[in-house]
């Protein structure tokens, strides 16, 4: 039982000593909000001088691949773009993606993702502008995936659904349709880089 107490204390102590780079995981059980008095502006200046810009741009993805996995990263371009992500409803609730009950009680209803993109951009006075978008998708399906109502016993579909298609990572899908951007998600990520700045 010692030694159980001790692990749970260092992992406590590492936690706290870790400072930035201990950001919430993509299946952390740890729900982070975003700070609602302080609101920071996107894009957001990062006041440091241009040769300071491979340590903006390692920060940069460093935050956001702690919310989404990284598709795209190209440090002279200074664009990060990630993988969509299925924003988490009441049935995974340990898992942070959905800023507040309404949007998860949505999640759970209806399958929703959320997308990043991140531009760095150089600014006149030395420093560097960083611009992070959240976009937030709905799937659209024709029927519902697993409907049985009005279905024979015996039906006459595969039960297996396989896609013979290549599928090129430039061409987008057409089943989903774009409902805005996810402007809580884009604060948090915000406030995270500006702490770590």
């Amino acid at each position: 039982m010692r030694r159980l107490t001790v692990a749970a204390w260092a992992a406590a102590l590492t936690a706290l000593v870790a400072g930035c780079a201990s950001g919430p995981l993509t299946d952390n059980p740890v729900l982070v909000r975003p700070d609602p008095e302080c609101n920071v502006e996107n894009p957001v200046y990062i006041p440091l001088g241009p040769p300071a810009y491979g340590t903006v741009f390692e920060k940069t993805l460093d935050v956001v691949s702690n919310y989404f996995e990284i598709s795209y990263a190209n440090r002279y371009d200074g664009r990060i773009e990630t993988f969509p992500t299925i924003a988490p409803g009441f049935e995974q609730i340990w898992k942070p993606g959905s800023p507040n009950c309404y949007e998860r009680l949505f999640a759970t209803m209806q399958t929703l993702r959320y997308r990043a993109a991140v531009l760095i951009q150089p600014a006149d006075d030395g420093g560097f502008f960083v611009q992070v978008t959240v976009f937030r998708e709905l799937e659209d399906v024709p029927q519902p995936v697993r409907a049985t109502a009005g279905a024979a016993a015996f039906r006459s579909d595969n039960t297996v659904e396989r896609q013979f298609e290549v599928i090129d990572p430039a061409v987008r899908d057409t089943n989903w349709i774009p409902l805005g951007r996810e402007v809580h998600l884009e604060q948090l990520i915000l406030q995270q880089l500006k702490q770590c700045m």
